[in-house]
């Protein structure tokens, strides 16, 4: 008897040993994991700030190539700086998820944000043989912190474009109030993605673009629908996506409404 006993505190010893050693790995991830989020922020910072860098080094090229026209470098150039103050923003919203930092939210008009990436992008579309529809009432406004549903958006769309480039297409951007979230859709009539692939496409570093495409693109990273997801998961909001092949692709933003104005 006295043996079990034994027996029986020497195994609730082990097992208090155990759950002490659990805690402590517990209490030690929790300090690294602020590390791993900035490891990650890195890359997708990198990935972000390229969108911007990209139409940024267009209007200081157009500035330099109509050096003598004040009136076009001046446009330029305040292009530029806009360009750039937004890349300041992204990477400080970034940092600021990555550490965990609750963001500023005020309502956002959504025509505005979709009309100001365009503008961002630096890019007709329609010389790529890309219609572009925008179907999202005046009024419509979401609760977000803009800067970072722009990033999203610009992702989408700089997707979309990819996916029309080799026959053209069109690229529709709709909104509308469903209840209390507002529902805005990307759709492209593009190549599509195929059925295996939708489940991993929101995953950090997957990729279905080809690295041996013959477009001045480069061949994806794989972060910028995982940068996305981790907006709207932030946003308390959903990201989905619906695609055929050799159709197109749907992708459905889903975020906080605000309250529209009288």
């Amino acid at each position: 008897m006295a043996g079990l006993i034994q027996k029986r505190r020497s195994l609730h010893k082990h097992l208090e040993e155990g759950n002490q050693q659990n805690r402590s790995l517990q209490s030690q991830l929790c300090k690294l994991q602020p590390l791993a989020n900035i490891g990650s922020a890195s890359a997708m910072i990198a990935h972000e700030i390229n969108n911007i860098l990209t139409p940024f080094g267009s209007y200081a090229e157009l500035a330099l190539r109509h050096i003598d026209d004040r009136d076009l470098v001046r446009k330029a150039l305040e292009k530029a700086v806009l360009n750039c103050n937004r890349a300041a923003q992204v990477m400080e919203s970034i940092l600021n998820m990555a550490h965990g930092k609750t963001q500023k939210r005020e309502p956002v008009s959504i025509l505005d944000m979709v009309e100001d990436v365009f503008i961002c992008l630096c890019r007709d579309f329609q010389k790529d043989g890309i219609s572009v529809r925008l179907d999202i009432p005046t009024p419509l406004k979401i609760q977000a912190t803009r800067v970072q549903i722009q990033q999203v958006l610009m992702n989408l769309i700089l997707n979309a474009r990819e996916a029309m480039l080799s026959q053209g297409g069109a690229l529709a951007i709709s909104a509308r109030q469903a209840g209390r979230q507002v529902l805005l859709t990307v759709a492209d009539t593009g190549t599509g993605i195929p059925e295996a692939e939708l489940e991993h496409i929101f995953n950090a570093f997957y990729s279905n673009k080809d690295s041996t495409e013959t477009k001045d693109e480069c061949f994806g990273t794989g972060l910028g629908l995982a940068f996305c997801r981790l907006v709207m998961d932030a946003h308390e909001g959903k990201i989905s996506v619906s695609s055929t092949p050799g159709k197109g692709t749907t992708f459905t933003l889903a975020l906080p409404g605000a309250e529209l104005e009288n």
